[in-house]
C-alpha cells in the first residue's frame, strides 16, 4: 500500500499513525506544504492521510495552496482513495465537499468524551452504507476552535459537549475527525510549545483545559486512542 501524507506545520505530524504505517510496510510519501513541497500524482497513492493546522481552511488569500490542496483532496474522493482527515484535515474534506467551514462557539482544547451520534442527512443514497462504529463515548485529544457543516451525502459518526461535529463518513472510504486520536505524549508537548499564544487566549473557556491538566492525562488514555485509530485506518483501507 501507498500512503501519502498533507503536512501543514512541522510541530503536528502524523504521531501514533507512523505505527500503524509501519506495522503494514507502508510506502509513505509526504507532501510539507510549509516547505512548499509539490502535490504528488493521484495514482501514486491509496491512501490520503491529512494533518491538522493552526490556520484556516478559508485563508487562501494568504496561503494560496489551500486552493489546490482542496482541489486535490476532492479528486482523491472522486477517484476513490481512502481518505482520512484530522480536526484541519478533516475541515478540508468537509470544505472539498462543499461544505461551509466556521469559527465554532466555543474552543475544545484539552482531554474532552466524544460521543456516537450516528445521524445520516437526507438525500444520502447509500442508506446500505457500512459505518465505521465508534464507541458509545470515549476520552480524545482535541485542539480546535472552528467547526463545519455535514457535507451532502455524508453521515455524521459522533459529536461532543462542545462541538456537535466531531467526526463523519463521505462513501465507505473517507472519514474526518475533528479531535486527535494520532496524538501522543510528544505530541501535546509540542501543541503547548508551538500554539501557547491561542492557549493563553482561550483560557476561561468552558472546554479549555490548562497546561498541567493536558500534562496529566495518563498513558491508558493515549492507548486507547491508538487502538481507535488502528481500527478506523483498518477499516478505510480494507479490501
Amino acid at each position: 500500500m501507498k500512503a501519502h501524507i498533507f503536512q501543514h506545520v512541522s510541530f503536528e505530524g502524523p504521531g501514533s499513525i507512523d505505527l500503524w504505517l509501519h506495522a503494514r510496510q507502508t510506502h509513505v510519501t509526504t507532501t510539507r506544504f510549509y516547505e512548499h513541497d509539490a502535490l504528488p500524482a493521484l495514482n501514486d497513492l491509496d491512501l490520503l492521510i491529512i494533518m491538522g493546522g493552526p490556520m484556516s481552511v478559508n485563508d487562501e488569500a494568504t496561503l494560496p495552496w489551500l486552493s489546490d490542496e482542496k482541489r486535490f483532496i476532492a479528486e482523491a474522493i472522486a477517484a476513490g482513495k481512502a481518505v482520512f482527515g484530522i480536526c484541519l484535515g478533516a475541515q478540508l474534506i468537509a470544505s472539498a465537499l462543499g461544505a461551509r467551514v466556521y469559527p465554532g462557539l466555543q474552543k475544545e482544547i484539552g482531554w474532552f468524551d466524544i460521543v456516537a451520534r450516528p445521524q445520516r442527512v437526507s438525500g444520502n443514497a447509500d442508506n446500505d452504507q457500512t459505518l465505521f462504529q465508534l464507541p458509545e463515548s470515549i476520552r480524545v485529544f482535541h485542539w480546535h476552535g472552528e467547526t463545519f457543516t455535514l457535507p451532502d451525502e455524508a453521515t455524521r459518526l459522533a459529536g461532543s459537549a462542545a462541538c456537535a461535529m466531531q467526526a463523519f463518513q463521505y462513501g465507505s472510504r473517507v472519514i474526518g475527525l475533528q479531535c486527535h486520536l494520532e496524538t501522543t505524549p510528544a505530541d501535546a508537548e509540542a501543541l503547548l510549545t508551538h500554539c501557547r499564544e491561542e492557549l493563553a487566549g482561550a483560557q476561561g473557556g468552558v472546554y479549555v483545559q490548562t497546561p498541567a491538566e493536558i500534562r496529566a492525562e495518563p498513558v491508558e488514555t493515549y492507548q486507547q486512542m491508538a487502538a481507535l485509530l488502528t481500527a478506523l485506518l483498518d477499516f478505510i483501507t480494507r479490501p
